[in-house]
């Protein structure tokens, strides 16, 4: 039987202090986009529509374009609110969509998004048959199309493999967003030395709110308030990292923009809030609670 073998375990109440990353800016806002390549010729990562008599059909047309709809009209939506709301967003992209996608891909890097590893394209690393080669392959493709290093990485699905952590901090990765277990960065324990642990969070995420769960348009909304009712207290002492996971054939249909826009102008009109980048997250948190000497291999 095991335990956490990454993280030590700690209550959120028993730990020390941050300082904010700006005066009176205790709740960090993370916005962060899912970008992904389904290949035609393969079976769906997943379905809106469930396919008649339990088959697996291939290519599955509907729920392919349910994905591909995403990227050609959710995506200019949402590069198109967040410019004109002059705010910062970080993107988990599977590197083949710069092959694929490239108009996407080089809107996104004109918009000024960071670009966090996502995958080579939109499969779990347990079926990679080289788990370390495909997360380099993927790295190198995005650090050539953009100039810069890849600080952050997210597993397509969340997932990970026993040696993913490993991997990743191997490879150059700072910072994963795939263990979503507190409302702070946390310090992970690697082979090759301490790894951050990025909030994410599955519950204002779209992909839960509205595939998995058949919530309603206005759900993410109401969920945003009943967040913010539950920080309000605790940013009184420790500031909190608030994720909005996107897809952009989720919240990118029509009947939805609409509550990303209200959820964005309800966190821009607080005074508490700051807007960040994974990489300024992961700067700031390394600088208010450097790794303990326990974590190092």
């Amino acid at each position: 039987m095991m335990t956490n073998p990454r993280i030590p375990f700690q209550m959120t109440s028993e730990r020390k202090p941050l300082k904010p990353p700006k005066k009176g800016r205790m709740l960090i806002v993370h916005i962060v986009s899912n970008v992904e390549y389904w290949p035609f010729d393969q079976p769906m990562p997943r379905k809106t529509l469930s396919t008649p008599h339990g088959m697996e059909p291939i290519p599955d047309i509907p729920n392919y374009s349910w994905a591909e709809y995403g990227l050609r009209c959710g995506m200019p939506r949402l590069l198109k609110l967040l410019v004109d709301m002059k705010l910062p967003a970080s993107v988990n992209l599977n590197s083949t969509v710069i092959d694929h996608y490239p108009s996407v891909a080089d809107a996104m890097l004109k918009a000024g998004w960071e670009f966090i590893g996502h995958g080579y394209l939109q499969r779990l690393l347990h079926k990679e048959k080289n788990e370390e080669a495909t997360i380099k392959k993927a790295l190198d493709q995005v650090s050539a199309f953009t100039g810069k290093k890849v600080r952050g990485w997210m597993g397509p699905g969340f997932a990970q493999t026993f040696d993913t952590p490993d991997i990743i901090k191997k490879l150059g990765i700072e910072y994963n967003l795939d263990w979503i277990l507190d409302d702070l960065p946390c310090w992970m324990r690697t082979k090759h030395g301490p790894l951050v642990s990025m909030p994410y969070g599955f519950e204002l995420n779209d992909s839960l709110v509205y595939t998995v769960e058949r919530q309603s348009s206005p759900e993410v909304l109401q969920r945003l308030k009943d967040t913010l009712k539950t920080f309000g207290p605790e940013l009184k002492t420790q500031p909190r990292v608030l994720t909005l996971g996107l897809h952009p054939h989720q919240i990118g249909v029509p009947h939805r923009m609409p509550y990303l826009v209200e959820c964005l102008k309800l966190l821009k009109k607080r005074d508490d809030v700051i807007f960040m980048t994974g990489s300024q997250i992961a700067d700031w948190y390394m600088a208010a609670d450097p790794a303990p000497a326990d974590l190092s291999p």
